[in-house]
């Protein structure tokens, strides 16, 4: 049910069906909670943290992901590259943990503390803590590790944290929906937030004078049981099962389809928590997925499942002011 509920909101949202005007008199109502929560921390009547090192929000403005994970994760090696040491903090969602904040490493379960905690943990090289409450989670890194920069993954409307750098992802394929806010489309925030931040990223190609393009680059395929890799081109054209839960399936999808494999696509929820029957399918095909629905399905897969990592590649532009914005903060 709640799977076809949220398709049905994604037709909804992305095709501009007509019933989205239903919604609208509360999307009125939650724009302008949003608008006057906002107001209440910009003028201290709610409090913010501010914490000794430079805080890099990566968020976006719309419901599911954008592609703000491999960014993350490109963002951290890149600094350590450059002598900053990063620490990571991240909301947890889909975690069970009974208190918070959460330190993560790679031997964290991801039923406790996240799938989106977890993969960073194996590819990041660096502290990271999650949380509900972000400046709890930011406090716990700089306790337990000596960083010097906290990226924030997600966070963008949790302004408790004071941030020094906003970053918003945009996704480049179905960019703002119908353009209205919750419930009525996509959106957490009015797109006028995007004249409001330091950096406006699309993981696709960029469509506006500020913005900057991002591309995920992918071009293996790494066995969940065997830890065996294959170029994606020794998939081509052969049947395959593609599954994703992630915030546009399509998009992983897509990539398989340019790769000429020929894929029977299935969609899930994001951060969806699969069962054995789940990614078992009465055939001999190769199953491939996502890298963060393979941190969930370790347990229960057999040889037939693949998952296939992507790394964001950002265009040097956007590389070079974010440089030059994080020298001013921390020289600041």
């Amino acid at each position: 049910m709640k799977q076809r509920f949220s398709r049905w909101l994604q037709d909804v949202w992305y095709k501009e069906m007509y019933i989205s005007a239903a919604f609208m008199p509360i999307s009125m109502v939650y724009d302008d909670i949003m608008r006057f929560r906002a107001f209440l921390y910009r003028f201290g009547v709610k409090k913010k943290t501010k914490l000794a090192v430079p805080i890099v929000i990566v968020g976006n403005i719309t419901v599911g992901g954008t592609g703000k994970t491999p960014l993350i994760l490109w963002m951290a090696r890149f600094l350590k590259e450059q002598g900053y040491k990063p620490g990571i903090i991240s909301r947890g969602y889909g975690g069970s943990a009974e208190t918070w904040p959460q330190w993560v490493d790679q031997q964290s379960k991801p039923d406790l503390v996240g799938d989106e905690a977890v993969l960073m943990a194996k590819h990041a090289d660096c502290p990271i803590a999650v949380g509900p409450e972000r400046p709890k989670a930011a406090q716990m890194l700089l306790d337990k590790s000596d960083c010097d920069i906290i990226l924030s993954d997600d966070g963008l409307q949790h302004y408790a944290l004071e941030r020094d750098i906003e970053i918003i992802v945009v996704d480049g394929q179905r960019r703002f929906g119908n353009g209205y806010v919750l419930p009525c489309g996509p959106l957490r925030e009015s797109t006028e937030r995007l004249h409001k931040v330091d950096l406006v990223i699309v993981n696709g190609q960029a469509e506006e004078e500020n913005e900057f393009s991002m591309f995920m680059e992918g071009d293996i395929a790494i066995n969940l049981v065997t830890k065996e890799q294959k170029l994606l081109s020794d998939f081509h054209y052969i049947p395959s099962h593609a599954l994703a839960g992630i915030g546009n399936p399509n998009r992983f999808f897509a990539l398989l389809e340019q790769k000429n494999i020929a894929i029977e696509k299935h969609a899930f929820l994001d951060h969806y928590k699969y069962t054995e029957a789940d990614i078992n399918f009465n055939d001999d095909k190769a199953v491939l997925m996502t890298e963060k629905d393979a941190v969930k399905c370790f347990d229960f897969a057999s040889e037939k499942h693949w998952f296939v990592p992507v790394k964001a590649k950002p265009q040097q532009q956007f590389i070079d002011k974010l440089l030059t914005l994080i020298k001013e903060k921390i020289r600041g």
